[in-house]
C-alpha cells in the first residue's frame, strides 16, 4: 500500500480528506524530504492501525523512526500498537521515547501510566498521570485514570479529590460518577454510592455496570429486593453480565438459598470463564473436597493469566480456603500468604502506631469520671444490644442466636458509631461533646426504629464498635453490650484468611494483626475498669460452641428477655445474613473452629506475642512467622 496523498480522501473511509483526518501529522518542510517521509510513514501508520492491520501498521512507525528518531508522535503510536499486540513493556519503552522527544506531550505520559497501571506498578503509575496533568491540567482522562490508580492503592482521601476534580471538569461523565460511587462503597459510605450511581443511571439509564453496583451497594444495605431488580435491569441491558450475576448468587446466599447462589456463580462462569470472581465465590458456599479438583484447577489456570492484584488475590484466598478444607494446610498457608501480598499492594502501608495513638487517647479521655456524669436515658434507649469484638470473633453467631429470639430484630454491621464517634469526640469542649452526644443517640435510635419498628430488642454487630463503647454508654445509659472473644491465634488467622474488601490495613500482615490484637485487648481492659459490670457481658467463642444452651441462655438474660428455645435452633432461622460467616451459621453448631491455628504453627511466629505466658504447650514446636 503506498501512501495518501493530502487531498486524497482518507482510507478509513471517514469520508474526510486525508490531511484533515488520519493525515493530520503533516510534513515538516523545513525538516526538508525525510522529514516528510516520516509523517507519511507515521500517517500510514494511524490508517493501518485503524484497520487492525498491526503488523504492517508497525512497520510503518518503524520506518518514519528511522527516518526521524524525534517524532514524538511515531513514539507514541508505535507504543500504542505494541500495548494492542500485548507487548506491554516495549510499549512502555516506546511512551518513554515520546515524552522524552516531547517533554510537554501530555498523551504519552497519560499512556506511560495506563502500562504501569497494567503491570501492577501503580506507584509510578500515578506519577506519569501527575505530570500529565501538570502539562495539560484540564485533561479529565489524566484526572480520572489517576484517581482509578490511588484507589488502586487504598489512598482513598486522595482518590476521592481527585474523582471530584475530573468531576469539575466532566461534571456529565456517568463513568466518573459510578466510579466515584464504588469507591465509596469500598469505604462503606453506602448511602453516598447509592447517591452517585443514582446520578450516573440519570445520566445514562441504559448504564448496566452501574445498575449492578447499585444492586451490590443496595444488598450490602440489606436491601435485597432492591438489590435483585438492580442487578436484573444490568442483566436485561448487558445479558450474561458476570458482576451482576456473581451480586444476585451473594444476595441468594444471603438468605440462606447456597444451591441457588452457585447456580448463579455457575452461569457467570458462563459467560466469562475466567471471572476470578465467580470462582472464588463458590468456595463460601461450602466446604470443598476433593472432589473439587476441576475447580482447583480452573483457579490455577487463572492465577496465570495476567491479573490485577485485586483479583489475583481474590482467587488466592478461595484457593487457600479450598486447600485449608481438604487438609493441606501448607499449600492453604501458601496461598494465603500469597493473597496477603498481593492485596497489600493494592493498600497504604499500615501504621500501628496510628491505632495505639487512637487507643491511648479514648483511655485518657473517656475515663470513669466522664462516664460518670448524669445523663438522661433517652426513651427506649434498652431496644439497643451490640455485639462487639475482634473481626473473626464469633460475632455473626452471637447474633444469629439473638435474632432467633421472636422479639429480637438482627440490624447486622450499622457503621452508625464509626462516624458518630468522630463528629463526638471532634466537639471543641466538654458542653459541646454532650449536646453532639444527645443528638447522635436520638438519631441511632431513629434509625433502629425505622429498621425494626415492632422488635422488643435490636443487634447491632458491628465488631469495631468495641472502641466506642464509652461512647455507647454515655449516649444509651440502658444498652446492653456482648463481647464476643476467641482465642488471639485463632482470631488472627482467621482474618488473615478472610478476603475483605474494606480497606483494612491491619489485617494483610501477622505482625501487624498481633499489634491491633493488643491494642483491642488494652482497650476492652480500660471499658471494664470504667463500665459499670452490668453493662458487658464477655462470652468465650470456645465456651458458647461447646456449652452453646448455656451461653445462649446467659446472652438473653442479659439483654433483659425470657428464654426461648428457638435461639439453639438459630441454623434454621431464615434471616438475611451479609458477612463472611453466613455459610458458618446456617449449620449446625461446631467446634471445628477450636484450635484451628494448631494446623499452621510452624507460621505464626508474629502472634507469638498474644499468648500468655503460662501457656507454654501452647508455644511447642512453633516455627518462624510470617508476612
Amino acid at each position: 500500500m503506498t501512501a495518501p496523498r493530502r487531498n486524497d480522501p482518507c482510507p478509513c473511509r471517514s469520508g474526510g480528506k486525508y490531511k484533515h483526518c488520519c493525515g493530520r501529522i503533516g510534513p515538516h518542510s523545513s525538516r526538508g524530504v525525510s522529514a516528510a517521509d516520516a509523517a507519511a510513514h507515521v500517517n500510514l501508520g494511524n490508517v493501518l492501525a485503524r484497520r487492525g492491520r498491526l503488523q504492517e501498521a508497525l512497520a510503518s512507525y518503524e520506518r518514519a523512526l528511522a527516518l526521524d528518531a524525534s517524532l514524538a508522535e511515531a513514539h507514541n503510536n508505535l507504543g500504542n500498537v505494541f500495548l494492542e499486540m500485548g507487548r506491554r513493556e516495549q510499549a512502555l519503552a516506546s511512551y518513554g521515547r515520546a515524552a522524552a522527544a516531547k517533554p510537554g506531550y501530555a498523551e504519552a505520559h497519560e499512556n506511560t501510566g495506563g502500562v504501569l497501571l497494567e503491570l501492577g506498578r501503580t506507584e509510578e503509575a500515578i506519577a506519569s498521570y501527575q505530570r500529565a496533568l501538570e502539562i495539560r491540567p484540564t485533561s479529565v482522562a489524566a484526572c480520572h485514570n489517576l484517581a482509578n490508580a490511588l484507589a488502586g492503592l487504598g489512598r482513598i482521601d486522595e482518590a476521592l479529590v481527585a474523582y471530584r476534580r475530573a468531576l469539575a471538569l466532566a461534571p456529565d461523565s456517568a463513568e466518573l460518577h459510578n466510579n466515584l460511587g464504588s469507591l465509596l462503597r469500598t469505604c462503606g459510605r453506602l448511602e453516598e454510592a447509592v447517591a452517585y450511581f443514582g446520578r450516573a443511571l440519570a445520566l445514562s439509564p441504559r448504564f448496566a455496570e452501574a445498575h449492578a453496583n447499585m444492586g451490590l451497594a443496595q444488598r450490602l444495605q440489606s436491601r435485597p429486593g432492591q438489590a435483585r431488580a438492580s442487578c436484573r435491569r444490568a442483566l436485561e441491558l448487558k445479558p450474561g453480565f458476570a458482576p451482576a450475576l456473581s451480586t444476585l448468587a451473594e444476595s441468594y446466599a444471603d438468605e440462606g438459598d447456597f444451591a441457588g447462589a452457585e447456580r448463579c456463580f455457575r452461569q457467570a462462569i458462563g459467560v466469562d470463564r475466567d471471572s476470578a470472581e465467580a470462582w472464588a465465590g463458590i468456595t463460601r458456599l461450602r466446604r470443598m473436597t476433593l472432589q473439587d479438583a476441576n475447580w482447583l484447577g480452573e483457579a490455577r489456570r487463572i492465577t496465570e493469566l495476567p491479573l490485577p492484584p485485586r483479583k489475583e488475590a481474590c482467587l488466592r484466598y478461595a484457593m487457600g480456603k479450598y486447600f485449608d478444607d481438604v487438609g493441606e494446610f501448607e499449600h492453604a498457608f501458601d496461598n494465603f500468604r500469597r493473597a496477603n501480598e498481593l492485596m497489600k499492594r493494592t493498600r497504604p502501608a499500615h501504621d500501628p502506631q496510628t491505632m495505639t495513638r487512637s487507643v491511648q487517647r479514648i483511655i485518657a479521655s473517656e475515663d470513669r469520671e466522664w462516664l460518670g456524669r448524669g445523663r438522661r436515658a433517652p426513651p427506649d434507649a434498652g431496644r439497643s444490644v451490640f455485639i462487639v469484638g475482634m473481626l473473626r470473633s464469633g460475632t455473626t453467631l452471637a447474633e444469629q442466636i439473638l435474632a432467633s429470639h421472636p422479639h429480637v430484630f438482627g440490624a447486622g454491621e450499622l457503621p452508625f458509631w464509626n462516624a458518630a464517634a468522630e463528629t463526638v469526640r471532634s466537639a471543641p469542649d466538654h458542653r459541646a461533646r454532650a449536646l453532639r452526644l444527645e443528638t447522635q443517640a436520638v438519631d441511632y435510635l431513629r434509625m433502629l426504629a425505622s429498621q425494626a419498628p415492632g422488635a422488643r430488642r435490636v443487634v447491632d454487630k458491628m465488631p469495631a464498635n468495641f472502641l466506642s463503647i464509652g461512647l455507647i454508654h454515655a449516649a444509651l445509659p440502658n444498652a446492653r453490650i456482648i463481647h464476643l472473644r476467641r482465642h488471639a491465634l485463632d482470631t488472627c488467622l482467621s482474618i488473615y484468611f478472610q478476603h475483605f474488601e474494606a480497606a483494612l490495613s491491619y489485617t494483610n500482615d501477622l505482625r501487624d494483626l498481633a499489634h491491633y490484637y493488643g491494642d483491642y485487648l488494652r482497650v476492652m481492659e480500660h471499658w471494664r475498669s470504667v463500665v459499670p459490670a452490668e453493662v458487658i457481658l464477655d462470652v468465650p467463642y470456645e465456651a458458647l460452641v461447646h456449652e452453646p444452651e448455656r451461653w445462649s441462655r446467659r446472652m438473653i438474660e442479659h439483654i433483659g428477655l425470657p428464654w426461648d428455645p428457638r435461639c439453639l435452633d438459630f441454623h434454621l432461622t431464615t434471616r438475611t445474613v451479609i458477612t463472611a460467616s453466613k455459610w458458618q451459621v446456617k449449620q449446625a453448631i461446631t467446634t471445628a473452629g477450636v484450635g484451628r491455628w494448631q494446623n499452621y504453627r510452624a507460621h505464626v511466629g508474629a502472634l507469638l506475642e498474644l499468648l500468655p505466658p503460662d501457656a507454654p504447650s501452647d508455644r511447642a514446636n512453633i516455627g518462624g512467622g510470617a508476612g
